[in-house]
């Protein structure tokens, strides 16, 4: 099974929408209940609540700077395994070439299905079957290795392309840990809702306590926390978003391997 995130089921302007509505929602709230404390009590003072939207605001802050650093990380380790994926494959290919007994023909072939699957997998979203897929390569591919390696036990040549083929598939074991199993744990995007959603709500409660009228910069404020929300849900989907790990060097292999699609 696929690890799904708590968002997924939201495309990033939904995300984004909802993010908005949760946060003006708990702004006026927060309005609301401290002009309503303004009348009950008119003598409580406005600085150490101040103080204490500061503390929430800051500490707000450092949750949202530590999930999108999270989050980028993830995004970064992602696109770093194509091109350690792309890398390996191609080592494989080329070792394959000096194989014994006619079997590099048949291998090759049988790595470029491969390639194909890895870019499918991109292209078309079906990442149960492309994973079937890659499995069945794996058997077909490491049959031909025993095969080859069973004729020829002493020879340094077979052994290194086993070698690099034992690495292809144990990158791909990492790629899909990394790519697809690897997302922002769902209690953390619960925290830093709770989280948004109580200081903002401080928030409104402050300018309903000072008899201020709600200000446009609330607005900016709302915009900013959900386009940095929505970015970071953007930097924790695979393959979905503005923001997609590029396949150039699984392409660039691929037109090596083939020639262009």
């Amino acid at each position: 099974m696929l690890a799904a995130g708590s968002l997924d089921y939201l495309p990033l302007w939904g995300v984004f929408g909802v993010t908005v509505l949760i946060v003006l929602i708990a702004i006026e709230g927060g309005y609301q209940a401290g002009k309503a404390r303004r009348l009950r009590s008119p003598d409580e003072k406005e600085a150490p609540v101040g103080a204490i939207v500061a503390a929430a605001l800051g500490l707000l802050g450092l949750i949202l700077a530590f999930t999108f650093s999270l989050a980028a990380s993830r995004f970064d380790a992602r696109r770093q395994m194509v091109v350690e994926e792309a890398n390996a494959i191609g080592t494989t290919y080329l070792r394959a070439g000096l194989l014994p007994d006619g079997r590099s023909v048949t291998i090759r072939k049988l790595l470029a299905e491969y390639v194909d699957a890895r870019l499918e997998v991109v292209q078309t979203g079906a990442v149960e079957l492309v994973l079937r897929r890659s499995d069945e390569l794996h058997r077909q591919l490491w049959k031909e290795a025993e095969a080859v390696g069973l004729e020829n036990p002493n020879s340094i040549v077979v052994g290194l392309f086993i070698q690099a083929l034992n690495e292809t598939i144990d990158i791909h074991s990492k790629r899909v840990l990394v790519g697809l199993r690897s997302r922002l744990p769902n209690v953390l995007w619960g925290a830093l809702y709770l989280v948004t959603a109580v200081t903002m709500m401080g928030m409104g409660y402050l300018e309903g306590l000072s008899k201020s009228r709600r200000s446009f910069a609330i607005v900016v404020l709302v915009l900013a926390f959900s386009v940095i929300i929505a970015l970071i849900a953007d930097l924790d989907r695979p393959q979905d978003g503005l923001l997609t790990v590029s396949q150039q060097a699984m392409t660039d292999l691929r037109s090596m391997m083939k020639g262009p699609p």
